[in-house]
């Protein structure tokens, strides 16, 4: 609006003039607000390990000039580790093992990655990422094309209609033809696709791509740790095409006609809408074809979307700040024995030291070193809007899932959790360090990725995850973090079940027989340890009044 003020007297015919200029300053901040939303882009990266998530991460970070030199995921040459592999045990196994979080500005645009684990042992910190992004990177391999884990992750994706974008990766590396590789994306992920940037050959051959989204051709320049800047070329009928790439060059022109024929033109609504996945082709340990990428995701991508509670529907323009907690981690700083439990903004301007309503609680809290993420490098911020995630300080007052408003009890919807799949007895292997251990079990269950039981007779603790890697990394931590050192015994379960009865001399006979099978889990709710599944089967046939959950969330 061109002038506030005959705007405002518009819009607020019964006001005195003497009021404007507080009409004015309100206008001009409701605007700011809405502009901070608009330029804020937060999306996941996900793909089956190796496919150069991680790698395409730091590359994106390089771009948007939050770190000067790339690291390597695995690398004897670069003694640089990337930036979101920032745990030990990550640097040691070349694998992430827990969702990092970073943010950096871009031609003006705050984009928020989120880099997640792709070992499908940790596939639920990636399925609870997923709650808190508006959009989804997706990476695949073009010599391995769509492996079990991409499948996995894109089902969820589709489920919740999210925006996805596919990067084919390492194109400098002999892989499948790309119009093989769009065949196979489409039939084992049921996407459509529309590609906005095209290879020129690949392998030892690989000399560039062609940006079909900025008509612009970028040659082919490896430089692994630092930006390089590619050639722009913008007429593919010029004979100048033939002395860049030679004998490539009626290969391009061939291959891109057919391109516009065969897939549909960009439509960024379809693209929001989930109903097309724009494709580019790259190599991310090469640095090449990032930007590329980078420059078109900050203009198609949505800008932060709202969210369902149990009670209403969240926009992000509501003027009163809501969010939820979609991960904790334990030690990011292990100097510090810091835990910090993550939020995703998702209405209003959450601002530090300003009282927010913890609903589960039924309390104010107050958050004086709200910080900013750049993997485990933290930075205390003032205020935050609608996209960004912010990490709170966190002494045991937060569990996954749970919300914060300023007052309204609202509750959101969509946070998976899961039921262990396997299990293991955790016997202390130091007993000069059992209360380390406690705590370290303790702390680290919070996170979401393992559930802790105690059995009521024998009161040994017991460990659940969906994934054997879990177990590892759990030892690795108590060790390295906590001091603690622990050994595992096996144990022979089928499935947790949580149980609840209004019936109670049914409960009370129930408890009484499964004595043996019984646990509590860290809030104290009993737990029935099946043995088997005819065990559970005739447990439920025989306490009809008893309820059986299989999630913790009831």
């Amino acid at each position: 609006m061109s002038n506030p003020r005959r705007g405002l007297l518009f819009l607020y015919p019964g006001k005195k003039l003497s009021h404007l200029p507080n009409l004015i300053d309100r206008y001009e901040d409701q605007m700011t607000f809405i502009d901070e939303i608009n330029r804020r882009r937060t999306f996941a990266i996900v793909s089956h390990p190796d496919a150069g998530k991680t790698t395409l991460t730091e590359k994106l970070l390089l771009y948007g000039g939050a770190i000067q030199v790339a690291g390597a995921v695995k690398s004897n040459k670069i003694r640089k580790t990337a930036t979101s592999d920032w745990m030990e045990i990550e640097r040691q196994r070349g694998i992430s093992v827990a969702t990092s979080v970073m943010g950096f500005d871009y031609q003006g645009i705050k984009v928020n990655i989120l880099d997640t684990p792709g070992h499908k042992d940790f596939a639920e910190d990636t399925f609870r990422t997923l709650t808190a992004v508006d959009s989804v990177i997706v990476v695949v391999d073009a010599a391995k094309g769509v492996e079990a884990q991409t499948e996995r992750l894109v089902e969820v994706c589709r489920m919740r209609n999210t925006p996805i974008i596919v990067f084919i990766n390492k194109m400098d590396r002999p892989g499948k033809d790309a119009f093989e590789l769009l065949d196979e994306i489409e039939q084992k992920l049921s996407l459509h696709l529309t590609p906005l940037s095209w290879p020129i050959n690949m392998g030892p051959k690989f000399k560039g791509v062609y940006s079909i989204y900025s008509s612009s051709l970028y040659l082919f320049q490896s430089d692994k740790q630092h930006i390089a800047e590619g050639v722009a070329f913008n007429d593919l009928s010029s004979s100048e095409l033939d002395t860049l790439i030679g004998e490539d060059a009626e290969t391009l022109r061939n291959e891109l006609e057919l391109v516009q024929g065969v897939y549909p033109e960009f439509n960024r609504n379809d693209y929001l809408s989930g109903a097309i996945c724009p494709v580019f082709f790259g190599s991310a340990l090469n640095n090449f074809g990032v930007k590329e990428l980078l420059d078109c995701f900050i203009r198609i991508a949505p800008t932060p979307i709202g969210r369902d509670t149990e009670e209403r529907r969240i926009e992000p323009q509501e003027e009163k700040f809501t969010g939820f907690v979609f991960k904790i981690h334990a030690n990011m700083d292990p100097n510090h024995r810091d835990r910090i439990a993550f939020v995703r903004i998702v209405s209003g301007r959450f601002e530090r030291n300003k009282p927010y309503t913890h609903v589960r609680l039924k309390r104010e809290l107050k958050f004086s070193n709200p910080t900013a993420f750049m993997a485990q490098k933290k930075s205390v911020l003032d205020e935050a809007y609608p996209g960004d995630i912010v990490g709170l300080y966190d002494a045991g007052n937060f569990k996954i899932g749970d919300t914060l408003t300023e007052g309204e009890v609202l509750n959101y919807k969509g946070i998976p959790s899961f039921s262990p799949e396997q299990f293991r007895y955790v016997e202390n292997a130091d007993p000069m360090k059992s209360k380390q251990l406690a705590k370290g079990l303790e702390q680290l269950t919070d996170e979401g990725v393992a559930q802790l039981f105690t059995g009521k007779m024998t009161g040994r603790k017991i460990i659940g995850t969906v994934g054997e890697l879990q177990f590892e990394v759990i030892q690795y931590r108590l060790l390295h973090e906590y001091g603690a050192s622990c050994r595992y015994e096996p144990i022979s379960l089928y499935k947790t079940a949580w149980i609840t009865s209004e019936n109670e001399a049914q409960l009370a006979d129930f408890k009484t027989r499964k004595a043996l099978n019984l646990a509590a889990d860290k809030e104290g709710r009993d737990v029935f340890l099946a043995e088997s599944p005819y065990a559970l089967q005739i447990a439920m046939e025989k306490y009809p009044d008893i309820q059986f959950h299989f999630t913790s969330e009831f």
